[in-house]
Order: structure tokens, then sequence, then C-alpha cells
């Protein structure tokens, strides 16, 4: 590799989407450091950290979707539904177990991929038409029989494991802690990304966004992929909505609804192109983190939810122009 290749590969690392996200949560943390010192201590990041983890697990699964080509706006109604009616039978049932109450909610987000999958793999419609229709079957339903209604009185297992912590940290303010389910996002994060660069399944994934006729012709099975990616997000969906119950230690039937639009601005800031075939895992990280570093500190500096709400579009737009531009520059590029 010559000199100017090197330069060149150097300054595309320092350019690219995800140095571009770790230079505003620099500035991000200096500004809310200048505003507020107490603020950039190890609890905020613990807290950081923590307010991530279901959101991070929702995240990597709208990040697979998009770079299908596809918009998910489904997984807030199936998560919702998941915990909720897995919560609902365990009491009803009088069962207990924190590894039960996983395997049943994934089985029941398995089946509701199931029904994206075939909407989208089998009868061709749009992914943003077909999660859209199936987030207000499925959420409807769940109001319909259920009406707004809060599950509190948890077995006892499930209502222990939210108070199990990895570690903690003494501070002036008292104690922060991370709870033990970082685990799973962190373990998540591994899955995908092995997924995604050394499988031929992640290749196909990429490919079907890229152009789903050239991923045919280069003998990628499109439906098969598709149903992968919907059950797969199906599974992990149900799973963060449980994930979500153990930590809040209730079900609630609507308390996850109207999260997608955050989700899915922490995957396109992170790099993720909204027409499909680019995306990673990093991005995906680095984007909930910025998410979530701006909604904790906004609140805690007292800003108004307006200006949280102003700030996460702003960032979406910024993010959307920014793989816009990059994108453009790539296809301009003389080829070497």
């Amino acid at each position: 590799m010559n000199q100017q290749a090197k330069t060149e590969r150097i300054k595309n690392i320092f350019s690219s989407n995800q140095m571009i996200v770790i230079y505003i949560i620099a500035g991000m943390l200096i500004l809310i450091a200048g505003i507020n010192p107490s603020a950039f201590g190890p609890a905020t990041f613990i807290d950081t950290g923590r307010s991530m983890l279901t959101m991070l697990m929702f995240a990597l699964c709208e990040m697979i979707v998009i770079i299908s080509g596809g918009i998910d706006v489904s997984f807030p109604a199936f998560a919702t539904f998941c915990m909720y009616a897995t919560t609902k039978l365990m009491v009803t049932a009088g069962i207990d177990g924190v590894l039960l109450s996983f395997v049943i909610a994934g089985a029941m987000g398995l089946g509701l991929g199931l029904l994206n999958g075939f909407l989208v793999g089998t009868c061709k419609i749009p992914t943003l038409i077909a999660t859209l229709g199936t987030s207000s079957l499925i959420h409807g339903a769940l109001l319909s029989f259920v009406g707004v209604n809060d599950i509190t009185n948890l077995p006892p297992q499930m209502d222990e494991v939210g108070k199990q912590y990895l570690f903690q940290v003494q501070t002036d303010a008292g104690v922060s802690s991370m709870s033990i389910f970082i685990i799973l996002p962190i373990v998540l994060c591994v899955i995908v990304w092995l997924l995604l660069r050394y499988t031929m399944l992640g290749r196909s994934i990429y490919a079907i966004g890229g152009d789903v006729n050239s991923a045919q012709r280069a003998g990628f099975n499109v439906k098969r992929t598709q149903y992968f990616i919907y059950m797969f997000v199906g599974v992990i969906v149900g799973i963060g909505g449980m994930t979500y119950t153990l930590l809040a230690r209730n079900a609630n039937t609507t308390q996850l609804m109207g999260s997608e639009m955050m989700v899915i601005a922490a995957v396109v800031i992170g790099g993720a192109r909204i027409t499909g075939g680019h995306g990673n895992v990093l991005g995906t990280i680095l984007g909930v983190a910025l998410i979530n570093i701006v909604s904790n500190n906004l609140i805690v500096m007292g800003v108004p939810t307006y200006w949280q709400t102003f700030l996460i579009g702003l960032l979406i737009i910024v993010g959307v122009i920014i793989t816009s531009v990059k994108a453009k520059r790539v296809a301009l590029a003389p080829k070497i």
C-alpha cells in the first residue's frame, strides 16, 4: 500500500460516521460538564449505560431491518404484547422463573415476527406498511381485550432479579448500580456483529438492502432471508420487552409505545442508511449512547421535553445528511 493510499485510509477513518458521532458525543459531554460539572462523573456513565439497556437491544433489531432495506415500527407493540402476556400468564398460572419468562416471551416474539416475515417475504408488502399494520393490530387487540393495565405483583424470582446488580459505585450523591441485565445487550452486540460480518446470511442481509434484484441474481434467497430477519427480530424484541419488565418490576400495556422514533433516530445517527445496504453494530451503539446522553442530561438540567424532541429531530436530520453526503462522495470518487 503506497503512502497516498495510507493517507486516504486514515482520512476516511477519522471522517467516518462513527468518528463524527464520537466527536458529537465528546462535544456534548464537554458542554454538559461546563454547565453542570456534577453531571460529569461515574454515576452519569452508569446511569446512561443502564438507560441504554433495552433501547440498544431494540436498536440492533431495527438496524438489521434498515440494513435489509426496510423500516420496522412494530417492535414496541410486539415487545409490549410479549412482556404483558408473558407476565400475565405466569402470574395466572402461578409459575415463576426468569429463564422461563425469557423463553415464553421469545417464543411469542417469534410468532409475531413470523407474521411480519409472511407479510414482507411472501405477500411482498413494503416493510413500513406491513409493520405499521401489525403494530396497530397487536397493540389494538391488547388494548381492546385488556385495556390500559399494570401488573405489579410479579412472581418472587422475577421480582427479585430486577434488584440484582453487576457492580455498584459509591458517589457523593449515593450508590449507582449497574443491572446484571447489561450482559444481554453486550452478548447481542457480539452475536449481531458476528452474523453481519462473518456469515453468508449477513452478506445476504446487506445484499438485499443494496438491491433486491441484484441479490436474487447473485443467488441469495431473498424470501428466506427476510423470514429470518423478522423472526430473529421478533425473538430479540420479545426478550427485550421481558427485560424491560424485569427491570421496571411491572408490566404495562402502553409504556413502550412511541419509542420507535427514538430507536430509528439512534440507528440513523449511527450511520445506517435509510435506503438500506449500510450500517454496523459500533455505529448503532454510538447512536444509542448519543441519544441517551442527550435525553438524560437535558432532563437533569431541567430542559423542557419539547426541546429534547427538537434536538433529537435535529440529530436525525444531521445524521441523514452526513450519510447522504458520504454516499455521494463515495459514488463520485475516482476508482483506483
